[in-house]
């Protein structure tokens, strides 16, 4: 029976500055640390076969975090880059403390284009405090140059369904940390969440979401989110 583990990525420095971060790569802050490091106490019991993350610097500190809280190993692949794919053929190799990490700007928060790197207070300014609230509500609202949630779902939905799942379903643990966006995505496939309300999950910062395959189908079995999510 396999189980499959969310985590979202502990408090990175623009959450406490509240900025919008989207591709942005900004590290956790000393508090995101901290909580990655209590995650990793809930995250122990399993014994992952491979791990989960995006390319930004938030999500791959989280997921290391809890890995190096259980003595484990991340070992990042770098699938057909032929700048590592020698040693890949010829060293990639893991002892029992060891363990694969699949890192993919697929898995990527949502893209906020032109918001990146805005104060939200001063974007609201800027833009007009209805639109800017469309915009991080709305499931097909775009921000300028930006994603809308529906295609921040649309691109990791096939490597969730692809890559992720059919591991699960073979009986294998799986971790991925990642962003609050795109684990939405996951979360609306797995519950069947409606466009209209999935906006509106509020995933906790660094508090994993277990969810186990069994009979053809995946339950929740730990974590809980609300459906009231703040304008943060």
């Amino acid at each position: 029976m396999g189980t499959l583990v969310l985590v979202r990525h502990g408090e990175s420095r623009w959450n406490l500055g509240n900025r919008f971060t989207g591709w942005i790569d900004v590290p956790l802050s000393e508090g995101g640390i901290k909580e990655a490091g209590l995650c990793a106490v809930h995250c122990k019991r399993f014994e992952y076969a491979a791990a989960y993350t995006s390319n930004l610097a938030r999500a791959q500190e989280t997921l290391l975090i809890i890995l190096s809280k259980q003595k484990r190993t991340g070992i990042f692949q770098h699938g057909r880059d032929p700048r590592y794919s020698r040693w890949i053929h010829e060293s990639n190799r893991y002892n029992k403390n060891e363990i694969p990490i699949f890192a993919s700007e697929t898995l990527n928060e949502r893209y906020y284009g032109t918001l990146q790197g805005m104060d939200k207070s001063a974007a609201e300014k800027k833009f007009g405090k209805e639109k800017v609230h469309a915009w991080r509500r709305g499931y097909v609202d775009r921000p300028p140059r930006g994603e809308s949630l529906k295609e921040a779902h649309a691109r990791m939905h096939p490597y969730l369904v692809k890559k992720i799942l059919p591991k699960v379903r073979h009986g294998l643990d799986i971790l991925v940390a990642a962003h609050g966006n795109t684990l939405r995505a996951a979360i609306k496939h797995l519950e069947g969440i409606s466009d209209q309300d999935i906006s509106f999950v509020d995933l906790p910062e660094a508090k994993p979401l277990v969810y186990e395959y069994g009979r053809g189908r995946f339950k929740r079995i730990e974590g809980e989110y609300g459906l009231d999510r703040p304008l943060r």
